[in-house]
């Protein structure tokens, strides 16, 4: 074991340790069973832990992250995630989890070059060139933050018209798709009102989600 992660197999040991006293059992019961009621579709920035953020135990939370929390329909990984979450857990509810500042964001909006990962960042430059006119007038400081909100509203439009959400909703299946931001400077979570529980609704949802963002003159 290289002695720059012993620390971290240490803190494991402890943490299991504590998690034992406190809530004897915890880990026996968690093996034989997983039933979150929650799906969190977020970004792999390390500072957005799903589970911490809500408050919620190992085995509460099903959970998919990538760089700017992003769902296309070609993204095979991302929907057997949904699929799963969806057909075989149950979960009732589905949370696309953006944050400010995101990384993948911002070098979007500053046309900055990353590497490779430019070319998954071509959604997100998708959403920014779609809803220009309602950005760029903007302080730069404030589009940042409504391109993240608008990268979210459009990932869970992306999450309700897959044909995971659809059918599921077909065959009278209750599991909504919500849209969070989460503020890395003060921890809290923004609903930025865009749930979708049933198919007739998700254009409707959507429009008047991005409606909240006014063209520029």
């Amino acid at each position: 074991m290289s002695s720059s992660l012993k620390h971290l197999i240490d803190n494991n040991r402890a943490w299991a340790a504590q998690m034992e006293l406190e809530r004897p059992g915890f880990f026996e019961k968690l093996s034989h069973q997983q039933s979150p009621k929650y799906l969190w579709i977020g970004c792999s920035d390390s500072r957005v832990p799903a589970n911490q953020i809500t408050g919620l135990d190992p085995g509460e939370v099903f959970v998919h992250r990538n760089v700017a929390n992003v769902v296309v329909h070609s993204d095979l990984n991302a929907l057997s995630v949904i699929q799963y979450a969806v057909d075989m857990l149950k979960v009732e509810h589905i949370m696309v989890v953006g944050h400010y500042g995101c990384g993948g964001v911002l070098a979007t909006l500053r046309g900055a070059r990353v590497g490779l990962v430019d070319n998954w960042l071509r959604h997100v430059h998708d959403v920014k060139m779609r809803h220009r006119r309602r950005l760029d007038h903007l302080p730069v400081a404030v589009q940042e933050d409504v391109l993240c909100e608008m990268n979210v509203i459009e990932q869970v439009g992306n999450v309700a018209l897959s044909n995971v959400m659809q059918d599921a909703w077909s065959r009278g299946q209750k599991v909504s798709v919500h849209g969070w931001c989460y503020g890395v400077k003060d921890g809290l979570v923004k609903d930025l009102g865009v749930t979708m529980s049933q198919p007739g609704e998700v254009v409707d949802v959507f429009r008047n989600a991005i409606k909240r963002y006014p063209r520029g003159a």
